[in-house]
């Protein structure tokens, strides 16, 4: 009797041992690929801070324009104050001549080659709108002169046929001072004030007087063009005129002069 409940009591034991060594696990990830690895310590990349650096009101820069070609270029845009910076470039520019190097990462390299790049200011147009205080008593916006050819004309608002039929005619859409000033003339007719200016050579001169002030201008070009060419009435950076007429006998094209200010 005694034996048999000293076996039961050893049987009654080993459930219990056994029923103890299954609730032993783990909880470690496998060592694979497939799992990330811990994100609970990041690496934080910091930048010296340049010693004894200008962060004044002079020195601030209006970011360059999304897309420009500087807009990716450290210190490029264009100065908040330009007059109280010695040497800015007209409009306020960062002086962006030269070159630079920037690291390029080349793919499966084990170093960081460097990269020179070549930059150029960014040129800003330069415009001047027609405004009703610009109209002479007379109704026109100025007068030109082309001396080699005799023209002395005036310059009305507009290249319809009403304008032309008084003198030259200044297209609505470009500038009247800075910039790209256009004009238009008949090359025919009573009125042929622009028939021979496709005979202009490089360095003729060319005057434009309005009321705000007398420009000179030295002929550079003189082309045909198509009669839906109109890419030489774009605003430019540069001060310039450009006349044009068209062809006689050939009314698919136009001829076109440019003259840059002198």
């Amino acid at each position: 009797m005694r034996a048999k409940a000293f076996l039961l009591s050893l049987l009654a034991c080993g459930m219990f041992v056994g029923q103890a060594s299954a609730l032993e696990y783990t909880v470690d990830a496998p060592n694979d690929y497939l799992f990330g690895r811990s994100t609970s310590m990041e690496e934080v990349h910091t930048e010296a801070e340049p010693v004894n650096a200008d962060r004044s009101k002079s020195v601030a820069l209006i970011p360059p324009g999304f897309g420009t070609p500087t807009s990716y270029l450290p210190g490029s845009g264009e100065y908040l104050t330009p007059n109280l910076i010695p040497g800015a470039l007209s409009g306020g520019l960062v002086p962006q001549l030269g070159e630079i190097n920037y690291p390029a990462v080349d793919a499966g390299a084990s170093y960081t080659p460097t990269q020179t790049v070549t930059f150029q200011p960014i040129a800003r147009t330069a415009f001047t709108s027609v405004t009703s205080d610009l109209f002479y008593s007379g109704g026109y916006l100025g007068t030109l002169k082309i001396p080699r050819l005799g023209v002395n004309v005036k310059v009305y608002e507009g290249t319809g046929s009403a304008e032309l039929a008084k003198g030259a005619g200044h297209f609505t859409d470009t500038s009247i001072d800075l910039g790209n000033v256009c004009i238009a003339g008949h090359n025919r007719g009573a009125n042929c004030y622009f028939g021979d200016i496709h005979t202009l050579n490089t360095g003729d001169r060319i005057t434009l007087t309005t009321k705000l002030g007398t420009r000179t201008y030295s002929v550079i070009s003189v082309k045909k063009i198509t009669e839906t060419d109109n890419s030489d009435t774009a605003p430019t950076s540069e001060n310039c005129i450009t006349l044009f007429t068209c062809v006689r006998n050939q009314s698919e094209y136009r001829w076109c002069v440019r003259a840059v200010e002198v």
